[in-house]
């Protein structure tokens, strides 16, 4: 490989990093070129790619991309795992595989541009993928609405029941039937205008009553007679 190839190498894998959302580093040594060929099937599902990379070559893309948290795992036979898309969904792909065959083991990675460990990268793998958390999302929107519509269902639904039982019960007679409305009532005659009534009669002056006939007045009293004995004549005798 002449210096341009080797440019141009470390341009692409650079790009790779650059474009992916995370970036695993593997132990690929054991592995056959059949369990790789089957292994980039299943990234290929995931938005994933694997790519067995030269150490040298890759620790000079990684200063280019920015990454130096990469360097460290860039030793040994190392193989990348370039995720596109849902980082959980391709470190699964992995993770599944490598405890299926017992090869791969991780190195570590980078999420962001961040390091990780290979604890971590296993701790990401056993995340529910972005579909499965999505799906959990909209149970959890949709699941206010399903319990009022069949809340609401259930009150209509028992509604029916009751006024079917009341019609049942109305035709065996059980319930009486009501009377049938009665007839609007007819329009009142207007009531004939009443006769004015008549003046009072004037109240009349009390008569004054007849002049009572006046006591006679009384006797004056009788002048005193002779008969009557006087001092005078007592003194006389």
């Amino acid at each position: 490989m002449n210096r341009e190839q080797k440019a141009a190498v470390i341009d692409e894998i650079a790009a790779q990093i650059n474009e992916s959302e995370a970036v695993y580093a593997v132990d690929y040594r054991g592995i056959t070129v059949a369990q790789a060929a089957e292994l980039r099937a299943k990234l290929r599902d995931a938005d994933a790619t694997l790519r067995i990379v030269k150490n040298t070559l890759t620790i000079r893309a990684a200063d280019q991309a920015g990454v130096e948290a990469l360097k460290p795992m860039l030793e040994g036979p190392t193989a990348l795992t370039f995720a596109n898309g849902d980082a959980a969904s391709a470190a699964k792909a992995v993770f599944d595989y490598a405890r299926s065959t017992g090869l791969l083991p991780f190195k570590g990675g980078t999420l962001n541009g961040e390091g990780l460990a290979p604890e971590q990268v296993q701790s990401i793998a056993r995340l529910p993928t972005r579909d499965v958390l999505n799906a959990q999302f909209v149970n959890i929107v949709a699941s206010p609405l399903t319990g009022l519509v069949t809340s609401l269902s259930n009150l209509i639904s028992g509604l029916a029941r009751q006024l079917s039982q009341v019609a049942e019960k109305k035709e065996s007679g059980e319930i009486p039937a009501g009377d049938p409305p009665a007839a609007a009532p007819a329009a009142a005659a207007e009531p004939a205008p009443a006769a004015p009534a008549e003046p009072e009669a004037e109240a009349t002056a009390p008569e004054a009553p007849a002049d009572e006939p006046t006591a006679e007045p009384e006797a004056a009293a009788e002048p005193a007679t002779d008969d009557t004995p006087s001092d005078t004549d007592e003194e006389k005798e």
